[in-house]
């Protein structure tokens, strides 16, 4: 990709921001804030989340889930036979201007999934069953803020399972606890992020978040440095020590929610009456486990744990591009054939031919953060060199292009 005719520019000064995550990927140029809460995803923020959405699919088909994808608009009926029409304070409802009809827009769909669900699955040899979608979610946020991290309209990955009993559903929650761990740090998260005891509501004693530790989070949580576990503060005062270890010395500290599993148990299949039958030809209620990432959330997360005072340090497994490619002193010909050769070792590059100054070529590379500079310059040419400097490092290197290639 030439940067000449990329879609966006970046950008020098913005309209003041509360987050580092929007303030650097308006300047770059990967999100355009339409609303409070509403945003695009331009050209270079997509390549990033499709990159996260590629992380996470894998995962889930690694786990044994089986992608479909939902309606994002649902009749009312649904959210009236579960109590949340009236009750969840963050639904969006919509009115038909010739039907009349009432519906909602999904801000999670296990008023959706349940009597799906009920229509495939009736005995115990139906069972178990995971299915996960990667779809639009819409939430009425009063105060929507932090950029990407709380928005009003957002892609979610949320995964349902379906299971004969208690003993099943807490089998497969551990298999879930393993997908979620491999991939954060598949997203470069992984040491920041930790698994979280919070509060299970109306469905269990626990649900678990997984909470990735920054300073700028909203987040409070209490961590455990024997096991790497914590307890959220909103459970604190019943969870006053470590629930796996009873290590009594907890350490606060602010973090983004990045994911998270719950245990619906039955609450859902009896609302809908979806019931299986036994081995022993009694019918019972399915019992069901929820599992969701906020994509949108994961990469603002990464930004905000990963960045410096010039710009974003994407890591190299969600990055647009693996090699940011700089010309500069009149050298388009030469950085042409680099370039060719360079896609042609299977490597996504951007190559900035734009005529600008070295400087602001440079300093569009550290605002975008892509993992790898490469500067071809009539220095680097008469010395039959390029110049390589990876975005997280201040040190330049001096090497052939054939050298390069070879580690990659």
């Amino acid at each position: 990709m030439k940067f000449s005719t990329l879609f966006t520019k970046t950008k020098k000064d913005i309209a003041k921001t509360d987050s580092v995550n929007a303030e650097l990927l308006i300047r770059g140029g990967f999100v355009d804030q339409l609303s409070a809460g509403v945003y695009t995803y331009l050209p270079l923020g997509l390549r990033v989340l499709r990159k996260i959405e590629n992380i996470i699919r894998d995962e889930m088909n690694k786990a044994g889930g089986q992608e479909l994808l939902m309606p994002a608009m649902h009749p009312k009926w649904n959210w009236q036979q579960t109590g949340r029409w009236d009750s969840l304070d963050v639904l969006f409802k919509v009115v038909g201007q010739l039907s009349g009809d009432e519906m909602a827009l999904g801000p999670t769909h296990e008023e959706v999934i349940t009597p799906l669900a009920s229509k495939f699955m009736f005995s115990y040899k139906d069972l178990p069953k995971y299915v996960y979608q990667i779809q639009d979610k819409f939430r009425d946020e009063a105060r929507p803020k932090s950029g990407l991290l709380r928005t009003r309209e957002f892609l979610m990955k949320d995964l349902y399972s379906f299971h004969t009993d208690e003993k099943d559903l807490d089998k497969y929650y551990t298999v879930m606890e393993e997908a979620y761990s491999n991939i954060f740090a598949s997203c470069g998260i992984g040491k920041e992020t930790v698994l979280t005891y919070a509060s299970g509501g109306s469905f269990s004693k626990y649900s678990h978040e997984y909470q990735t530790i920054c300073e700028t989070g909203e987040d409070t949580i209490y961590l455990c440095a024997k096991c790497n576990v914590a307890v959220n503060k909103e459970i604190i005062t019943e969870q006053k020590t470590c629930p796996e270890c009873g290590n009594k010395a907890l350490t606060e500290k602010k973090a983004i929610e990045v994911g998270n599993i719950f245990k619906l148990k039955d609450k859902f299949s009896k609302a809908f009456g979806f019931k299986y039958t036994g081995k022993d030809n009694k019918e019972k209620y399915v019992e069901m486990g929820c599992y969701g990432i906020g994509l949108g959330r994961v990469l603002a997360t990464i930004v905000e744990v990963s960045h410096d005072d010039r710009g974003i340090i994407w890591p190299e497994s969600v990055a647009p591009y693996d090699v940011h490619l700089v010309d500069i002193n009149g050298t388009k010909k030469e950085t042409k054939e680099i370039h060719k050769k360079l896609t042609e070792a299977g490597l996504e590059v951007l190559w900035d031919d734009r005529e600008e100054s070295a400087g602001v070529k440079l300093s569009d590379a550290d605002l975008l953060g892509i993992p790898e500079r490469i500067v071809v310059s009539s220095k680097t040419i008469k010395a039959g060199k390029i110049e390589l400097k990876k975005r997280d490092s201040d040190k330049e290197e001096l090497l052939s292009l054939a050298d390069y290639l070879k580690r990659k």
